[in-house]
C-alpha cells in the first residue's frame, strides 16, 4: 500500500514507472525521497542522467509550493488548526515548563498516563491559581480516568465506527443551497452535497468562495475594505463601459462610465495601457475625447467583430478565479469581512492589508497547494464540521479527524473513492467489493497478487470471522489431564 502510494506521488511529479520501481526499493515514501541526497539515489541502482533527471522535477515540485510559504506560512499557521477545535500540538521543540514538568512527575508517582498535550493543557489552565498539590492530585486522578475513558480499546473497529457516525447523519441531511450574506447571486453548496464534495477532494468545489479578513489598523474603515474587494474582483471592459461598433470608419469605440470607474479606482489611461498590453488586439488604441478608440488593422467586418469579443472579456483589474466581491460587517467582532465568489488564495494572500491569519477558502485542494497538508487537513476537518453543525447534527470529532488524517496521511490530498483510499486498498476482494469487481479480479489474476485476509470485507467475502474484538483473540483450552 505505501509503495503503491509513493509510486503514484512519483508518477505526478512525472517520473517514469520503471525508475519509480527502482526508487521505491530504497525508499518507503515520498518525503524520504524528496530529502534524498544524489548519493543515495545512485545507490539505489538510478543511472546518473536517471538521479539529475528525478532531482531536476522533484525540486521543480517543491519550488511550486515553496514562494507563498515561505512569505505566509508563518502568519497562516496559527489559523490552519482548525478554527472551532483545538487539535494543534505542542511543538516537539519547545520546552516544558517547570509547572509542566511537576505534573508529569507527579504523574508518574501516581501511575497516571496522560498524554503531553494534556498535561501541557492542564498546566495552561491551573499555573499561577495557587492551586494546593492536593487539589492537583485529585485533578490529574480526574483528567486521568477520562483520558482512559476516551481510549480506544485495543482491536476495536475505529474505521467503522467512524463510517456509521457520518455515514448515519448523512442520510439526514437536506440536498439545497444556501444564499450567501442575503445576496442572490453568490450562494454556496451545503448539506449532503458539500460533505460528498469534502470526502472526494473535488479540485474544484461546485461553489467556490473566500472570506477575506482585513488587517486590524483598517478593518472598520468601509471605504479601504472597499478598495481592496475592487482590487481583488475581477473588472472587465464590459462592467464599466459601453462598446460601439462604428461600422463607417471600421473602428470600435469604448465609452467609460464616469461613476462607475471612480467606484472601482479606475482611470482611462489604465484601461489604455491594459488595452495596449493585450496580444489578440491588432491596429491602433488611442484616447479621444474622454473614450477609447480601437482601430482595426484591416477593413473587415470579421475583425471588427473579433476586437469587439476581445474587448469584451478583457480584464482591467482584479485577481483571476474572483468573479464577485461584496462587503458585509460581522456583528460579533464589528468588522468588514469581505465574501468572494470564486476563489484563488495563492494571489489574495499575496495582496497587501488582507489578514493572512484568517483569510480562508473553501477549496481544500488550494489550501493544500498553497499552505501544505497539514492545513488542508485542518481544513477538511473545519469545512466537515461546519457541514454537519449547520444541519444541527452532532458528530464526534474524532471520527471526522480519523477520515482526514486517513485522507492526507501520505502527504497527498486523496478522495475516499476508488481513484482515492478504497482503489488504493492492497487486499483483492476489498477492492473488488468495492467497485468494478471483475476488473479488479481479472488483473489480479493476471499479475499474481496475493490477498492475506487482514480486513474486515475480505474475511466476511470468504466466510470467516473478522480479526475485530473477540474475532481477534484465540482462545487456546487445556484441560488438567488426571491425577495432576
Amino acid at each position: 500500500m505505501a509503495r503503491k502510494d509513493t509510486i503514484n506521488a512519483l508518477r505526478r511529479r512525472k517520473i517514469a514507472d520503471d525508475v519509480a520501481d527502482k526508487i521505491t526499493t530504497k525508499f518507503a515514501s515520498i518525503g524520504e525521497v524528496e530529502s534524498a541526497t544524489k548519493e543515495d539515489l545512485l545507490a539505489a541502482g538510478l543511472a546518473k542522467d536517471e538521479v539529475v533527471d528525478v532531482l531536476e522535477k522533484l525540486n521543480a515540485q517543491k519550488s511550486k509550493r515553496t514562494p507563498v510559504r515561505k512569505t505566509i506560512r508563518k502568519a497562516a499557521e496559527p489559523e490552519a488548526t482548525a478554527r472551532k477545535f483545538d487539535i494543534s500540538i505542542p511543538d516537539k521543540q519547545r520546552k516544558p515548563s517547570n509547572f509542566e514538568k511537576h505534573l508529569d512527575d507527579t504523574c508518574k508517582k501516581l501511575n497516571i498516563k496522560l498524554s503531553k498535550k494534556v498535561i501541557h493543557d492542564l498546566a495552561d489552565r491551573i499555573d499561577g491559581i495557587g492551586v494546593p498539590q492536593s487539589k492537583i492530585e485529585k485533578i490529574l486522578k480526574r483528567a486521568g480516568e477520562r483520558y482512559g475513558d476516551h481510549m480506544m480499546d485495543p482491536n476495536e473497529s475505529a474505521g467503522i465506527l467512524a463510517a456509521q457516525s457520518i455515514g448515519e447523519p448523512g442520510t439526514q441531511m437536506t440536498m439545497r443551497t444556501f444564499h450567501y450574506a442575503g445576496v442572490a447571486e453568490i450562494n454556496v453548496t451545503l448539506g449532503l452535497p458539500r460533505l460528498i464534495e469534502i470526502v472526494d477532494a473535488r479540485r474544484i468545489p461546485s461553489t467556490p468562495m473566500m472570506n477575506i479578513y482585513i488587517e486590524p489598523k483598517f478593518r472598520n474603515d468601509v471605504d479601504e475594505v472597499r478598495r481592496i474587494a475592487s482590487e481583488i474582483e475581477t473588472t472587465k471592459v464590459l462592467d464599466i463601459a459601453t462598446i460601439e461598433p462604428d461600422s463607417n470608419n471600421m473602428r470600435v469605440v469604448v465609452r467609460p462610465d464616469a461613476r462607475k470607474m471612480e467606484k472601482k479606482g479606475l482611470t482611462l489611461e489604465l484601461i489604455h495601457e491594459r488595452l495596449s498590453k493585450i496580444r489578440g488586439l491588432k491596429g491602433k488604441i488611442e484616447i479621444v475625447d474622454e473614450t477609447i478608440v480601437l482601430s482595426s488593422d484591416e477593413p473587415s467586418f470579421k475583425k471588427l467583430q473579433n476586437i469587439i469579443d476581445v474587448v469584451k472579456d478583457s480584464k482591467i483589474q482584479g485577481i483571476e478565479g474572483i468573479h464577485r466581491a461584496i462587503i458585509r460587517k460581522e456583528k460579533a467582532n464589528d468588522e468588514y469581512v469581505i465574501y468572494t465568489e470564486g476563489s484563488n488564495l495563492q494571489k489574495v494572500l499575496e495582496k497587501d492589508r488582507v489578514d493572512k491569519k484568517r483569510t480562508s477558502t473553501n477549496s481544500i485542494q488550494e489550501i493544500y497547494e498553497v499552505l501544505g497538508v497539514e492545513a488542508a487537513r485542518n481544513s477538511i476537518i473545519d469545512e466537515a464540521s461546519k457541514t454537519l453543525d449547520e444541519q444541527g447534527l452532532t458528530v464526534d470529532i474524532r471520527h471526522i479527524m480519523l477520515v482526514a488524517d486517513l485522507m492526507t496521511n501520505d502527504g497527498d490530498v486523496k478522495a475516499i473513492g476508488r481513484h482515492g483510499i478504497s482503489g488504493r486498498k492492497s487486499s483483492v476482494l476489498a477492492r473488488a467489493a468495492f467497485e468494478i469487481t471483475a476488473a479488479h479480479l481479472l488483473h489480479a489474476a493476471l499479475t499474481g497478487e496475493v490477498d492475506h485476509l487482514d480486513g474486515v470485507a475480505e474475511n466476511i467475502i470468504v466466510g470467516q470471522p473478522v480479526t475485530l474484538g473477540t474475532g481477534a483473540v484465540n482462545l487456546v483450552y487445556a484441560p488438567n489431564r488426571r491425577g495432576q
